[in-house]
């Protein structure tokens, strides 16, 4: 074992001998106690610190061991969200001093340490360092104020918590190392108790654990999983049962009785140190610790480890789609229709009926583009499937459901037969201006990809097992338009890795975006679909430059259009295009042609010269 500080040695020599009994939830208390639920609680360590000192003297009251620091989310991402990231030192530092003032010499102070918040929409992803040198900023500032150890907590991701055990133990203090479990007692990444436990001991955590998820007892179930693999000591923080909705206020309806009763069940299982986290009181404490007194830590015996789980296979369709069965024998062509603003969908099943007839080998069908009301496109994919027999590759964004409605839905397009699927993040709410609409986004594109691969591996992403599977072919969008590919090509990548088959891209007009983007994507082995978009006028290409997302235009094809419009503009449209598919010819793994206005004749022209160009 390390060499720790006397105080942080003195707490693991105690966890071998007694349970301890940690504080429960902060926010909570806070919440009661009149902070709005939009405010930043871990600010208060400054502006009403005497709000936080009374919450931690109620837990020592109560009978905690350990206090944890209110710095959660103390760290720059979240506090630049207010932007309070030059904060950091001076609120994590606060937040030390005032639990260190209310534990006073009897009882052991842990700076609490949460996750980092996932990158939402086409944000760029942290690097590794990047994400240590966060931690190593709240953590240096928590260990300086004179914490004992670590809680690193409600972690889902594996990689950033051993990214956070790393800085522990370069600031020499012990972590307990704790993840959110799920359904079916895995995370959120689909990482499953038993595989936890080694990881936790091989990135060296002085306590393994969980805490948050869905209750008392279902965290029990962790435990029971986690114990007889590793000798470390047990940290266990659940929540308080369900939260439910009254009167304006979200209540935990778990009793103390009912928690310290689930309590002693945890030390059964091997839980020596045991807290609550979000819905409880300093009541579930009193009585938990009355609950535990005295009870020391149970045998746990040395159980030969079970075999790690191997990584899941990669996602595949169970059988080539007929709309990719021609690629490397020509380019395949896709299409893409928008849904109607209304309810009538004659005229879309019209142009489908048309493109089909015309050879397209699907309808590429946007879901809401530019995050403005159209009629739901999975439901309309199946109509257009049943009704035109083209097969339909349905978009499905991030910005609109939560995870178990993305969940749903999908399990729900598998059954009306659709199985073709792009996954893209989705344009943000703000960018279509629906008043009182909202973005989700508990997904981003690599993150819907990864929930698409495991429906077609029998399990949801949180790991339950499913009665069947899907057979879902998985597609990414890919922009060119950036001043340099290279980071677009490393997130592509991702998106292969994550079960994506094929690629279709954002319009191009540049022959030499063109060039770079087909130079760069040949390695990569799948159907890279260039995206061509058809201008019509002036106004409509000045319109795309500057007013729509991942579209940008030459400075030369906006001065071809420049006073061009009607049939003129048309033509010049088109003859851009067509220019772009001369300069593919033969190299191209298809087309993804997106004729604006609904004006599916500039389509099917498109389409009379990729197929000459063939010949």
């Amino acid at each position: 074992m390390p060499a720790y500080p006397p105080r942080s040695q003195r707490f693991l020599e105690l966890l071998a001998q007694r349970v301890l009994v940690g504080d429960g939830a902060m926010g909570t208390l806070l919440y009661q106690r009149g902070v709005a639920l939009d405010a930043n609680f871990e600010h208060l360590n400054l502006v009403r610190p005497q709000l936080v000192t009374a919450v931690h003297a109620d837990y020592a009251a109560a009978g905690a061991d350990l206090l944890e620091t209110n710095t959660f989310g103390a760290n720059r991402l979240r506090l630049g969200a207010i932007g309070l990231e030059h904060r950091v030192a001076a609120i994590n530092a606060a937040g030390a001093r005032l639990a260190r003032e209310a534990a006073g010499a009897e009882r052991f102070v842990a700076g609490a340490v949460g996750p980092l918040p996932q990158a939402r929409a086409e944000e760029q992803e942290l690097d590794a360092e990047t994400k240590r040198e966060i931690f190593r900023e709240q953590m240096t500032a928590l260990a300086d104020g004179g914490v004992d150890l670590f809680i690193l907590e409600t972690f889902s991701s594996l990689e950033d918590l051993r990214l956070a055990l790393a800085v522990a133990a370069e600031l020499g203090l012990p972590a307990s190392a704790q993840l959110a479990f799920l359904e079916g007692g895995r995370t959120r990444e689909g990482l499953s108790a038993e595989n936890a436990a080694s990881a936790l001991e091989q990135a060296d955590a002085a306590l393994i654990g969980a805490n948050c998820g869905a209750g008392p007892r279902d965290l029990l179930a962790v435990l029971r999983r986690l114990a007889p693999l590793t000798q470390r000591p047990l940290a266990a923080f659940a929540n308080s049962g369900f939260p439910q909705y009254r009167e304006g206020r979200f209540m935990y309806l778990a009793t103390p009785e009912y928690f310290a009763a689930m309590g002693r069940d945890m030390v059964a299982a091997g839980a020596t140190l045991i807290g609550g986290c979000c819905g409880t009181t300093p009541e579930h404490i009193a009585a938990l610790a009355q609950a535990l007194r005295d009870l020391e830590p149970a045998a746990r015996p040395s159980l030969p480890r079970r075999p790690e789980e191997a990584p899941p296979p990669p996602a595949a369709a169970s059988a080539a789609p007929s709309f990719l069965a021609a690629w490397g024998q020509r380019p395949v062509i896709t299409v893409e229709l928008d849904p109607p603003r209304g309810l009538n969908c004659d005229k879309i099943l019209a142009a489908a009926g048309q493109l089909r007839a015309a050879g397209a080998d699907a309808i590429s069908l946007a879901e809401n583009p530019l995050a403005r009301i159209r009629m739901g496109n999975l439901a309309l994919a199946s109509r257009i499937q049943q009704s035109c027999g083209v097969s339909v590759i349905a978009h499905v964004t991030c910005r609109d459901r939560n995870l178990i409605g993305l969940h749903s839905e999908l399990m729900g397009a598998h059954l009306l037969g659709l199985r073709n699927i792009l996954a893209v993040t989705g344009d943000p709410v703000s960018l279509g201006g629906e008043a009182g609409a909202s973005s989700v986004f508990d997904l981003n594109s690599i993150g819907l990809l990864e929930l698409l691969a495991a429906l077609n591996q029998g399990r949801n992403l949180l790991g339950a097992e499913l009665d069947g599977r899907t057979e879902f072919l998985l597609g990414a969008a890919f922009n060119p338009n950036v001043r340099s590919m290279e980071g677009q090509i490393r997130r592509l990548e991702k998106k292969i890795a994550a079960g994506a088959r094929f690629v279709q891209t954002q319009p191009v007009y540049s022959p030499a975006v063109l060039e770079e983007l087909l130079e760069r994507t040949a390695p990569l082995g799948i159907p890279v679909l260039v995206g061509i978009l058809p201008l019509v006028s002036e106004r409509n290409a000045e319109f795309l430059h500057n007013e729509v997302p991942g579209i940008s235009l030459p400075d030369e094809v906006r001065r071809r259009m420049r006073g061009r419009s009607g049939e003129e503009g048309i033509r010049e449209g088109l003859a851009i295009a067509a220019e772009l598919i001369a300069a593919g010819r033969g190299r191209v793994g298809g087309w993804y042609l997106m004729p604006p206005f609904g004006k599916v004749d500039l389509a099917l022209s498109l389409m009379e010269r990729i197929r000459a160009e063939e010949r």
